[in-house]
């Protein structure tokens, strides 16, 4: 069975999304963004979400983590939360 290891910064809307995007490749720390920014209870560890399997996530953020690179930002990923952005720590399948 897949699991995979994820972070993630939650926000309102997409154009807030994108500027922590931008900062984030310009170098900003991730995990310190996710402290400031992140509306979700996750923020406060960085983003962390810690191990999870294929359907414990709503669909759009499942299908970012168990596709995308590990270690590379994606994002803005809509889902009925808001706008994420997504990091892939690990991925075992």
């Amino acid at each position: 069975m897949a699991k995979a290891s994820a972070r993630h910064i939650l926000v309102e809307t997409r154009d807030q999304c994108e500027d922590l995007k931008t900062r984030i490749e310009a170098g900003a720390d991730f995990g310190e963004l996710a402290k400031e920014f992140s509306s979700c209870p996750s923020g406060k560890q960085g983003g962390d979400l810690g191990e999870f399997g294929p359907g414990q996530m709503v669909r759009e953020f499942d299908e970012v983590v168990f596709s995308a690179e590990p270690h590379t930002v994606q994002g803005p990923v809509q889902t009925q939360f808001g706008y994420h952005l997504i990091e892939v720590t690990n991925r075992t399948e």
